[in-house]
């Protein structure tokens, strides 16, 4: 199979990934039932948009609502508004959305229903300071999650008590409505409060948990953030609530449903295809590591998998900056960290890529590597592992001609990875 040849299987790959989260086609599987007083619409995340726009088509009934959504992932609505908003460093205009939201929820019934629509993305497009916070400080707690490694889960912990928007209490300022949330989840192991932070949904998380994070991995935040999680403002509403009592959660679309779609793409052009994980999380350029180790025993001496395969894996793996001036996201990371593991070694390729279109800080989903990246950098003047220290994959991907820039897909399940060894 030429480099040519790998790229149409991987695009294909992802574009069957998508696909089995596009919320028109799921969209009339999971409605609700029809509510004696009125439909309300809220929602947020890269992929809420889309939500509102297949739920409007397939709703037989009056309503009306708010979703907020990314700078350039809008979609036309008829009956729900929306607002875009900055991700991943929150800006005013989330802001003024977290506040819209509230006001659209308030003054329900109990005969009203409030339909959430809810993707990955909404944690930074939703930015409600707690108690005696700013925005400011807000996105100083963003900036700093961003670069410490942390897992998701671990990020939206954190997040959830520094907000008054996160953690149920969208959901909560619904009462007595019933609140049903439909959930595109991004989370390894699709913990439906953990997506978005949990506008809608809550967890068992306490403020203890967030400042155990904190130091376990040595954030330093603003101190008037710090002095909010250690008092009881911090502290968000628990499952248990009555508030909640009446409400449903259900997870639309996922990680492993897209995996499988993808993996069926492979199969069906001859290949066996295996799925390592769809919860895979840690440091990209470790988990990179293990994938090329993986690579290079099939291609050597066929085991745990016999050639020819393609090794699948998902979930959110995380970047821990180490330099100024790099540009990529996690996807890129991995690549970049995958092509000198598996330099040489032929008949090795390799794809990393966001399900929402966009990787980190440029307009690339990810990109293709194989096992001539690292010399063809070299012939460019370029070194592999010295734009890897100071994470600048973007530039490597860029100079190749590697990037995949399929634009914003309206959904977001996750990364998917897949390295082919022939």
């Amino acid at each position: 199979m030429s480099a040519f040849d790998a790229r149409r299987l991987f695009t294909a790959m992802f574009e069957a990934a998508v696909a089995a989260a596009d919320p028109e086609r799921i969209m009339r599987d999971v409605l609700p039932a029809q509510p004696k007083g009125r439909t309300v619409v809220i929602g947020a995340g890269k992929g809420s948009a889309q939500m509102a726009r297949a739920f409007e088509r397939a709703w037989d009934g009056p309503l009306s609502g708010l979703v907020v959504t990314r700078y350039g992932y809008a979609a036309p609505c008829e009956r729900i508004e929306v607002i875009e908003a900055a991700h991943p460093v929150p800006d005013a205009a989330g802001l003024v959305g977290a506040r819209r939201l509230f006001e659209t929820v308030s003054g329900l019934g109990e005969d009203d229903l409030v339909v959430a629509l809810i993707s990955g993305g909404g944690s930074a497009l939703l930015p409600c300071p707690a108690g005696d916070l700013t925005l400011d400080d807000e996105i100083a707690v963003n900036r700093v999650l961003l670069a410490s490694g942390a897992p998701i889960s671990a990020m939206n912990t954190v997040r959830k008590h520094v907000s008054a928007i996160k953690g149920g209490r969208l959901a909560a300022a619904a009462f007595p409505a019933k609140v049903v949330s439909l959930i595109v989840s991004d989370i390894p192991g699709d913990q439906p409060s953990l997506v978005s932070s949990g506008p809608t949904v809550p967890d068992a998380s306490t403020r203890a948990d967030a400042l155990g994070i904190v130091e376990a991995y040595r954030m330093d935040l603003p101190g008037a953030v710090m002095r909010h999680l250690n008092s009881q403002v911090a502290d968000a509403p628990l499952p248990d609530d009555p508030r909640f009592a009446r409400n449903e959660v259900r997870v639309i679309a996922s990680a492993a449903r897209s995996l499988e779609a993808a993996a069926e793409v492979a199969r069906r052009a001859g290949l066996e295809a295996v799925i390592l994980s769809d919860a895979i999380e840690g440091e990209a350029r470790e988990v990179a590591k293990v994938h090329a180790a993986i690579a290079r025993e099939v291609a050597a001496k066929e085991r745990p998998f016999r050639k020819p395969v393609a090794i699948l894996s998902g979930g959110e793996t995380t970047v821990t900056l180490r330099g100024t001036g790099g540009r990529g996201g996690r996807n890129g990371e991995f690549l970049l960290s995958l092509a000198i593991g598996i330099e040489g070694v032929d008949g090795v390729h390799a794809f990393a890529a966001d399900t929402d279109g966009i990787d980190g800080s440029e307009e690339n989903a990810g990109g293709f590597a194989d096992s001539t990246s690292v010399a063809r950098l070299r012939a460019k003047g370029l070194d592999a592992k010295a734009l890897l220290n100071v994470n600048d994959s973007w530039g490597a991907f860029d100079a190749l001609g590697d990037l995949f820039q399929p634009g914003p897909t309206g959904t977001n399940v996750n990364d998917l990875r897949v390295v082919l060894v022939r």
